[in-house]
């Protein structure tokens, strides 16, 4: 879905749509499982910044819901990850903030997006707003032994008989901190 500046200045948008799996690309290891649901509201916001100059900001205010799929981060089995929030985000032309003198920005200035060519896709926002609202890192279970570095084999699953690998000689001198450290 497009918000076009003209359009919003006449009416603020409302919005309520379910994304199928695949509407939107979120990478190579996350995938939408079901249906995406978003719903909110769109409008332009007129930023006065003197006599003459009139910013035409967007404001998207809403929320979304869906089910999502990443790799464990021990194991890479698949988990599922059940995802729900609220935004509301401002959303400024590109470039309107170039010639300004450099300066500190405060807190709510961090939350300015920019936008292109007098137009916004809603699928662009959610999709930043899906990828900062997912877990850094994902477990299958806490207790997750992950895969063996040698053959690969997930420890969940099966025991390898893989052998330890040798320490690395040039660890030597720190083998025997950890008891020292204790007593």
């Amino acid at each position: 879905m497009e918000f076009i500046v003209s359009e919003l200045e006449r009416e603020p948008v409302e919005f309520d749509l379910e994304l199928a799996s695949g509407a939107i690309d979120f990478g190579e290891q996350i995938e939408q499982k079901g249906l995406l649901a978003t719903s909110g509201r769109a409008e332009v916001l007129h930023e006065h910044r003197g006599p003459k100059e009139i910013v035409p900001d967007f404001r998207l205010q809403g929320r979304f819901a869906g089910r999502f799929q990443m790799p464990c981060a021990r194991c890479v089995e698949p988990v599922d990850v059940p995802l729900a929030s609220d935004f509301d985000l401002i959303f400024r032309p590109i470039g309107v903030d170039s010639d300004a003198p450099e300066r500190s920005i405060t807190a709510p200035e961090t939350e300015i997006g920019y936008y292109q060519k007098d137009s916004l896709l809603l699928e662009d926002v959610l999709r930043e707003q899906v990828l900062l609202a997912l877990p850094v890192r994902t477990l299958c279970k806490s207790d997750c032994k992950g895969l063996c570095p040698r053959c690969g084999a997930n420890r969940n699953h099966r025991l390898c008989t893989c052998e330890e690998s040798p320490a690395d000689p040039r660890w030597e001198a720190l083998a025997g901190l950890r008891s020292r450290i204790k007593s």
